[in-house]
């Protein structure tokens, strides 16, 4: 983020709220250091004022938004990174376990491929309606035993949107 792009302390403070409800409904939470948190979120607001959405500010967007879909902030990453560092690859969103675990998060691998090596034009927008790829490539699907909320991920989410149970409460649907 370049020094000449002022962002209004109230704006990071509205997106902050927003996100973190958003996170605490998926039974994800933002980084606990506010400092950081904010910066990162600073950048979310850059990056949508220049591109027009809240492209990761860890990654390099190309400005072309059919091409960055993948990295518009909740990324696609975020879940299997959560799923399996315990934090995403900018460290915006944490999991619980890795709060209360008092860890210091570890470097995470990109998961996103290479600029040349990325699906043609429409490909993304295609996999994303489940339009695109074998049968067998798309997510499985989990149902809250409680509420009955579904979602394609996969793993079940840590807590259920809807009603709050835990991942353990989650079966396999399709």
């Amino acid at each position: 983020m370049s020094g000449t792009e002022e962002v209004a302390s109230e704006e990071v403070d509205a997106l902050y709220s927003r996100l973190n409800a958003e996170a605490e409904k998926s039974g994800y939470h933002l980084n606990p250091d506010p400092s950081f948190t904010r910066e990162l979120i600073k950048g979310l607001i850059v990056n949508e004022r220049r591109y027009g959405y809240m492209a990761c500010p860890c990654r390099l967007a190309s400005g072309k938004k059919r091409d960055d879909l993948d990295m518009i902030c909740p990324c696609d990453y975020r879940d299997p990174d959560l799923d399996e560092f315990g934090t995403c690859y900018c460290c915006l969103y944490l999991t619980r376990a890795m709060i209360e675990g008092g860890s210091e998060p570890s470097s995470i691998p990109e998961r996103r491929p290479a600029p040349g090596s990325r699906k043609p034009e429409g490909e993304m927008e295609k996999e994303k309606a489940g339009e695109a790829g074998p049968p067998g490539a798309r997510l499985p699907v989990w149902r809250c035993k409680v509420c009955g909320y579904l979602c394609a991920r996969e793993n079940p989410p840590e807590v259920c949107p809807i009603c709050k149970a835990g991942r353990e409460r989650f079966e396999r649907f399709m």
